[in-house]
């Protein structure tokens, strides 16, 4: 299927691990035609993502980030604005986990790390966007939930609750003036946020999927893709979780 996304620009956040689910989302997009802004907290992650994007014969911009941080996210917006002339996607993906350890053995200064990052960054990056957009009576915003109910990872995964809601009250309020918003909700894989995970919580989520396996990026990256395209016409404010239990 031929999703009609050349010359589309899409802004990925926490595009720029190498093992994440934001690098694959950033290369697949470009595959289908987007130019990409990779950003991420870590620059010279971002500054490969980008390269890689190059490569496919796409336009690309590698930006730092910290989307816990509002001028840094303006900045961001405006740079890619000022390069590309318009954001017509957004990729909100960045996240991470303080700890994974039990709720009990967490600070208060854990539960405002993953808050911060999981559900008040993806929130800021929408309003920051999202003026464009309206300007534009176009965009598309992907935010990206799941780890809700694991062990461990309690306060992200509410945070991450936090975010379906956020998807749902945003597409009622700007889905009349042009904006799709829909949320995806990856099971864990193998990426940077699991990466020092305890291997019980890994061996736990890996028996109780029917595949018997992890989720992956190229899992994912599909999904988001035509959620970010005109193809995914009439789903507006919902949840695509993917998940084999």
């Amino acid at each position: 299927m031929d999703l009609q996304l050349k010359d589309k620009v899409a802004l990925v956040t926490g595009a720029g691990s190498q093992i994440g689910y934001g690098k694959t989302i950033a290369l697949t997009l470009a595959e289908e035609g987007c130019h990409i802004i990779a950003a991420d907290i870590d620059l010279d992650g971002a500054k490969q993502t980008a390269a890689q994007v190059t490569a496919l014969g796409r336009q690309s911009l590698a930006v730092k980030v910290d989307v816990t941080k509002k001028p840094e996210v303006d900045a961001m917006v405006a740079q890619a604005i000022k390069q590309f002339g318009k954001i017509d996607i957004l990729i909100n993906n960045a996240g991470a986990s303080s700890k994974e350890r039990p709720f009990m053995q967490m600070t208060e200064e854990d539960w405002a790390f993953d808050i911060g990052v999981n559900l008040l960054g993806q929130i800021r990056v929408a309003r920051a966007v999202l003026p464009h957009m309206l300007e534009r009576k176009y965009g598309r915003i992907i935010n990206t939930s799941g780890g809700q109910g694991v062990p461990g990872i309690s306060i992200y995964g509410a945070a991450k609750g936090g975010v379906v809601q956020f998807t749902r009250a945003l597409a009622k309020e700007v889905g009349g003036q042009g904006i799709y918003v829909n949320a995806v909700g990856p099971g864990l894989a193998k990426t940077g946020l699991t990466h020092n995970a305890p291997k019980e919580m890994i061996a736990g989520e890996t028996n109780t999927s029917i595949l018997k396996r992890l989720c992956t990026p190229e899992d994912l990256a599909p999904v988001v893709a035509f959620l970010a395209s005109d193809k995914c016409s009439y789903m507006m404010g919902q949840l695509v979780q993917l998940s084999t239990a």
